[in-house]
């Protein structure tokens, strides 16, 4: 997948990441790329799009301030190299910006489990359910209404770093799904974190679990959400 560059100017810039292991890829990458392209275009940041993980390893990488998963899934890298490229990138005070999909990324690297938040466990079906603001001080949620439908996934994430600043949980007495007493069960009682930030050693990082379906990227919420998201990531003023 190739997008090119957009060249605004010299302030910010952003790796857009999109590789996918082995295993289920999402039909929505191109839609959350476009999506991601215009935001920075209208925010003056300057982009560039590849699932090419030697582009970690490579010089290229000390141009970027921030790295944005978008829906990848299984493996993200294919070296140790390339990983420990990733890890000195997070820790340089670079941001860290992961989206849906992209929590189940690296499932077998408790390192990334903790950069992210979390790691996928399972997913409850596709459905509307309410969401509600836990914060709405920062960049990606203070546009947003206290509490709010969608139609998507619920994300449960196992591994969660008690690091983390929660921002959305999914209200989960209206999510339909007969496994929730097996997992989550009661660890958050009626709600699950579904968005939040944290510094983790020496970075910034962001994580939406939302944006399934390709519809999703036209609403006005998801699209100020994820560009809260950016703001915070690159240290934007909102």
């Amino acid at each position: 997948m190739s997008y090119g560059q957009i060249q605004k100017n010299d302030t910010k810039k952003l790796l857009i990441y999109t590789k996918n292991g082995e295993g289920y890829v999402h039909d929505n990458i191109e839609t959350s790329v476009t999506t991601l392209l215009k935001i920075c275009n209208k925010l003056g940041i300057s982009c560039e799009v590849s699932n090419q993980p030697s582009i970690f390893t490579s010089e290229a990488m000390n141009s970027f301030d921030a790295v944005f998963f978008s829906n990848t899934n299984n493996e993200a890298f294919e070296t140790k190299l390339q990983r420990q490229a990733f890890q000195s990138f997070c820790r340089n005070g670079k941001g860290f910006g992961a989206l849906h999909s992209a929590s189940g990324s690296e499932r077998d690297w408790p390192w990334y489990w903790s950069l992210l938040g979390g790691t996928f466990e399972r997913h409850a079906p596709f459905q509307t359910f309410s969401v509600n603001v836990i914060d709405s001080s920062h960049p990606s949620t203070k546009n947003l209404k206290q509490r709010f439908e969608v139609t998507d996934e619920c994300y449960f994430l196992k591994k969660i770093n008690p690091d983390i600043h929660v921002l959305l949980a999914a209200d989960l007495t209206t999510v339909n799904d007969p496994k929730l007493e097996s997992f989550p069960s009661d660890n958050f009682y009626n709600s699950f974190p579904i968005a939040w930030y944290h510094n983790f050693e020496g970075g910034r990082q962001w994580y939406s679990s939302l944006g399934h379906s390709k519809e999703s990227y036209a609403l006005e919420f998801f699209q100020n959400h994820l560009e809260g998201g950016l703001k915070y990531l690159l240290q934007l003023n909102d």
